[in-house]
């Protein structure tokens, strides 16, 4: 039988690591697939770049369109990024009756309903893996390994700059701007970390698991999101006293009155495995009825890693080609006549979670007793608390506290009327707390 032929719209990273792992891994890749999977032609900006891979056998061309159009071609894989050119390839891909893998969560997460339904239309697969935690397959396990469970939440650390940035505030004691210089540096950020650092990256990737795991639609603008540029060394190291850690957390739950997806920065109890994942890799925690909790980590990022999801969308494309359309797995978990069309997702206001709070105060008898006050007044019990010595002579000291779990729109006037205090000194420090109790 003639091998599958592949078009690449990218050879850059990802691209030139799927190109050396099929050929590496050539004749295992066939025995799964049931036939062999080869490049044969890719475009790529510039033509005379080098390469990470071997280009003998490939056809190469500066124009995507060419490899769209191109009879001969049975998958076309889109690693260029972006959504405005990559969706206008992928949809003409599409429409000339050709299977998709793409890498590009920004992608999906943005125009997954729009492709998937004219994919369902013309019967082909649009299959995105490594568009989620790299190397990690949670789209399979969740979408078809857990297909038996009814999802609770979905909790992951799901961008690995910013994992970088707090690993290393947390054991090495150094300053944001100074990791992150060092992550540019290395590769880890790019020039403009803005997606990495303000949480969009991870936002993107978290509206993908939410629709997954909860058989919703894709819902970016519904995914309240923050980054990590306002997280200080010293709550790092507040946050290692009371026994948590910080992480910058994707956390989607299935809640009676909808669906609630986040992207913030979250204290996590130090002894939660999920904790202890450190550097530049992802991990993610899913929550079943019936199986639990389940942990899975891995690379979140780099050329074979992610050329790993890459090519695992390719062989279940190759086994499914003979395989009637109304009976593949569908592209978001559930049959997309069941997707839940009229659910709603939360807001941040209406969230319950426990918090971390940070405050300058004024050095005075009685200060603390007031805010306690404050809070105690709006429903919120306090359940630890410390207070640093000021250097002595100076006029400011610092509280922090952690509550029980409470409603952020009653943390939110609470923390209006702590503000307002003539013993408060600017804004307080609010960031989330989840105990990710199984």
């Amino acid at each position: 039988m003639h091998p599958v032929k592949v078009g690449l719209l990218g050879l850059g990273t990802v691209g030139g690591g799927v190109v050396n792992v099929l050929l590496r891994n050539s004749s295992e890749i066939a025995r799964r697939a049931g036939r062999g999977i080869r490049v044969t032609h890719a475009s790529m900006r510039t033509l005379n770049k080098k390469r990470i891979c071997p280009t003998e056998g490939i056809i190469l061309t500066d124009q995507p369109m060419t490899v769209v159009n191109n009879p001969d071609i049975d998958i076309v894989v889109e690693l260029i990024g972006g959504t405005t050119r990559a969706r206008e390839l992928v949809m003409k891909a599409i429409a000339n009756g050709k299977h998709v893998v793409t890498a590009n969560k920004a992608l999906i997460a943005l125009h997954g309903n729009e492709i998937f339904a004219e994919a369902q239309k013309q019967g082909v697969i649009v299959a995105f893996e490594a568009a989620v935690a790299g190397g990690i397959p949670i789209i399979k396990i969740i979408r078809e390994g857990l297909s038996g469970n009814r999802i609770n939440w979905v909790a992951g650390i799901i961008n690995g700059t910013t994992n970088f940035i707090l690993t290393e505030m947390r054991e090495k004691g150094r300053e944001f701007n100074d990791v992150l210089k060092e992550a540019q540096a290395k590769g880890y950020a790019e020039a403009d970390p803005t997606f990495d650092v303000e949480g969009i990256d991870a936002a993107h990737k978290l509206t993908i698991l939410s629709a997954i795991a909860f058989g919703v639609p894709l819902n970016f603008p519904a995914v309240y999101t923050e980054g990590i540029t306002k997280i200080d060394r010293e709550d790092v190291t507040y946050a290692e006293q009371f026994g948590y850690r910080i992480k910058h957390l994707g956390f989607a739950r299935r809640t009676s009155q909808g669906v609630e997806a986040r992207v913030h920065p979250t204290l996590i109890p130090e002894k939660r495995l999920i904790a202890n994942v450190n550097g530049v890799m992802n991990a993610v925690v899913v929550r079943g009825d019936a199986v639990g909790p389940t942990l899975y980590y891995g690379a979140g990022a780099g050329a074979e890693p992610t050329a790993s999801s890459v090519i695992s969308d390719l062989v279940d494309v190759v086994r499914s080609l003979t395989t009637d359309p109304e009976n593949r797995v569908p592209h978001l978990a559930f049959q997309a006549s069941t997707i839940a069309q009229d659910v709603r997702f939360l807001d941040i206001e209406e969230v319950k979670t426990g918090y971390y709070l940070r405050m300058t105060v004024l050095d005075q008898p009685g200060v603390l007793a007031h805010v306690a006050t404050v809070l105690s007044e709006a429903g919120i019990s306090i359940e630890a608390v410390t207070q640093r010595e000021p250097p002595s002579g100076a006029k400011h000291a610092c509280i922090v506290l952690i509550t029980h779990a409470v409603l952020e729109q009653r943390m939110s006037l609470a923390l209006e009327k702590i503000e307002a205090l003539p013993e408060i000194v600017g804004k307080v420090v609010r960031l989330r707390v989840e105990t990710l109790d199984a």
